[in-house]
């Protein structure tokens, strides 16, 4: 059962340890959403940053308490696009979801993409039943659907893409 009380000191970090990637494996797997290669690639995405420092192109958020992990995202720009980025992974220990690690790391991660420059956030989730509580975190966040594209992963299971404004003076369209 997740933990009600609130966190008593969240700090975060941007670059990964060579320690996390075993932790990074541990809660993405402890959710229950993600199958082993999903999980696999969670660690790769650290592992690539490890390997090849700011050259990367995969940032990082983890959130700690007492020098425990507790949830990390992993984000980035989108090439070849002017102030659009990714957010490739975002994942609470279960045992302390419920208090608000979440959203406070989304909203952190929003916050660090504007300013670096960053316009819009796209975040692209299934539309598994099982995603219902995910989708319903990012609407409760201020994303809004973009996209879905019908049997993207598997017959049955789409891909819903998510987007919200990060920067309070981003277009809503480039000019052409």
């Amino acid at each position: 059962m997740p933990s009600t009380s609130a966190p008593t000191i969240l700090t975060y970090r941007d670059e990964p340890r060579a320690a996390d990637l075993r932790r990074i494996r541990e809660i993405v797997e402890a959710t229950g959403f993600f199958n082993a290669e999903e999980s696999a690639v969670a660690v790769e995405l650290a592992d690539d940053r490890l390997a090849k420092g700011p050259a990367s192109h995969y940032r990082f958020l983890f959130a700690e308490e007492g020098g425990q992990l507790l949830g990390y995202t992993a984000f980035g720009p989108i090439a070849l696009t002017r102030g659009s980025w990714d957010l490739y992974w975002i994942a609470v220990d279960p045992v302390t979801q419920g208090r608000g690690i979440g959203r406070a790391l989304l909203a952190e991660t929003e916050r660090r993409i504007a300013h670096a420059g960053g316009l819009r956030l796209f975040v692209e989730t299934s539309s598994r039943r099982q995603y219902e509580p995910t989708r319903a975190f990012y609407a409760s966040s201020g994303y809004r659907v973009a996209a879905t594209l019908e049997d993207f992963y598997a017959p049955g299971d789409g891909k819903m893409i998510y987007v919200k404004l990060v920067a309070p003076s981003a277009p809503t369209a480039l000019p052409t």
